[in-house]
């Protein structure tokens, strides 16, 4: 996979300027009603227009078909990540039913999370390893073992989430070998608020790791 930086949680157009400017690949947008980032779909669509060069992800947990509905057609998303405990058979129907790649996040705590995971890579398009839900099942500023992931394999792409931060992001790619980091929390001043500074920290961080670890 080519290198990805994801910034997630995007609510506004100076974070979507910033992700821009700075170098990120990927934007998401978090449809979970219980979460300080929601945004409308319309606004996701709009805020989208301003970077068209970046991919967008719409993040959803456990939606059902008609949510799911509305987010593609308002937001019009690239990619749908199911944030959630959909399974493979649910992740296939979302695949199947709205022709868009699905990304599937999967919490990580332990070996057997792990091997999981593995369930998906049939049906998924990119898989994103996240730490154990805390009070939202995503953006909760938690980080898991890096070492549980470092030496596996997989057969599709995939990202590194969960605690990630302008600090620690090198580390977490030279430890993983990840190819693709995903942040939301560690680029915020408070919760749900992104900061520009923050994000363009992250982002050169990343790229400079990332680079190395091509050599």
């Amino acid at each position: 996979m080519t290198i990805a930086i994801k910034i997630c949680g995007i609510k506004t157009p100076e974070a979507v300027q910033a992700a821009a400017r700075a170098g990120a690949t990927h934007v998401g947008f978090v449809f979970f009603k219980e979460s300080p980032r929601l945004v409308a779909a319309v606004r996701a669509g709009e805020l989208a227009e301003l970077a068209p060069a970046l991919k967008t992800v719409a993040l959803t947990v456990d939606a059902d078909d008609a949510a799911l509905d509305a987010i593609v057609r308002d937001a019009r998303p690239n990619i749908l990540q199911l944030h959630g405990s959909e399974t493979p058979a649910r992740v296939a129907e979302i695949k199947a039913r709205h022709r868009l790649p699905v990304m599937k996040a999967v919490a990580i705590s332990s070996t057997e999370d792990v091997e999981r995971a593995h369930d998906y890579e049939a049906v998924a398009d990119i898989l994103l390893f996240d730490a154990k839900p805390d009070a939202l099942p995503g953006g909760n500023g938690l980080a898991f073992d890096w070492n549980l992931i470092a030496k596996e394999k997989w057969s599709k792409p995939w990202m590194l989430s969960g605690g990630l931060n302008p600090d620690n992001v090198a580390d977490a790619i030279r430890t993983t070998h990840a190819r693709g980091v995903d942040v939301s929390s560690g680029v915020e001043t408070s919760r749900g608020e992104k900061d520009a500074k923050l994000i363009e920290r992250f982002i050169a961080s990343a790229r400079t790791a990332l680079a190395e670890s091509q050599v």
